[in-house]
């Protein structure tokens, strides 16, 4: 019988038994922590973060009767009650298979990792985002647009100005400074003039919790390193061929380590998958790059000159609207993450 984990004591065993599979122990975040005891021992466990199943851990003893359906089906039961349509789970790509038998469909995997869903939702997506999809030469740019800056407009005139069409692909993860609503809008009126650019949002699918959590946390240890590079499969293996997209179009990174060692990431994994990557020079003013931290340390101390020099007009009419003013408000202890 599963049951869940709240005493420390018992939280204490699903962090033996899980580093005993060789796995790093998570503790941010969870929602829920299950396991089943056999003869007062922990012998399974898994966890829920949102929608993202981890930590799912069977005694080697035990790994032969259906205690990993159990534990599974009841955090997709508690996913579900919480409201999640989707669940996702990361996974060694030699587990895959178990998963697959529980009604997961494999989105990526890499020589480290897979990367799992429950609920179909990526099929869905792909049906979404159909009537936006043209014909012909098509590339793409990946932005979390925090919000859109002069620096952003630059990559994406020349990344629209070397294709028919480009794919502006709008990181949907509400963790920056600006919700993605707003960041959504401006990248829209902020590209209006551009008729061959096509704002899509990326769901679940492109640099978010399920697929590179590090982003929003900053670092690029080994960790970070294997989800830049499941993203990025997941992008070339799955969302590029759905979209015809033969290019990636990404801006040099002069300050960040984290979207550095992405574009690093991106010139390993991507060309291997048909995409093609292209990095363009960043817009400098006043001999720094143009970048959204420069634009959030403006708002923080109220330098309106300063965003007038950093963002387009319609951007800086939201900064300086009501609505704008109660992010900078929340930017007033610190500058956020993230470009």
């Amino acid at each position: 019988m599963v049951v869940p984990l709240v005493g420390s004591a018992d939280v204490a065993r699903a962090r033996a038994l899980v580093e005993a599979q060789g796995l790093r122990w998570e503790p941010a975040g969870l929602d829920d922590v299950v396991g089943v005891f056999e003869g007062g021992e922990l012998v399974a466990t898994g966890a829920r973060a949102g929608g993202v199943l981890k930590l799912v851990a069977i005694d080697e003893d035990h790994r032969s009767g259906g205690l990993l359906g159990e534990v599974v089906g009841e955090l997709v039961r508690l996913g579900l009650a919480a409201g999640h349509d989707g669940l996702f789970v990361f996974t060694k790509p030699e587990h895959a298979g178990s998963f697959e038998a529980l009604a997961f469909r494999l989105l990526a995997a890499t020589a480290r990792v897979a990367l799992l869903e429950h609920g179909g939702r990526f099929e869905a997506w792909l049906e979404r985002c159909r009537p936006l999809r043209r014909p012909g030469d098509a590339a793409a740019v990946v932005m979390n647009c925090n919000p859109f800056t002069l620096g952003h407009r630059h990559l994406v005139e020349e990344a629209a100005r070397r294709c028919e069409t480009l794919y502006l692909f709008v990181v949907e993860e509400d963790r920056s400074a600006f919700p993605f609503e707003a960041r959504r809008r401006l990248v829209r009126e902020g590209t209006a003039d551009l008729p061959n650019v096509v704002v899509v949002d990326t769901g679940p699918y492109a640099v978010s919790a399920v697929t590179f959590p590090a982003y929003f946390l900053g670092g690029a240890d080994d960790a970070a390193r294997a989800q830049m590079e499941l993203d990025l499969t997941l992008f070339g293996a799955r969302i590029a061929p759905a979209f015809g997209i033969r290019r990636r179009f990404a801006g040099t990174e002069p300050y960040c380590e984290t979207t550095r060692a992405y574009n690093e990431a991106m010139k390993r994994t991507l060309p291997p998958l048909g995409v093609e990557l292209v990095e363009v020079e960043r817009l400098a003013r006043g001999g720094a790059a143009v970048s959204a931290s420069a634009v959030r340390a403006a708002l923080a101390r109220d330098d309106v000159a300063a965003l007038a020099a950093l963002v387009p007009p319609t951007t800086l009419a939201y900064l300086l609207s009501d609505e704008g003013r109660a992010v900078r408000a929340r930017l007033a202890g610190g500058t956020g993450r993230h470009a």
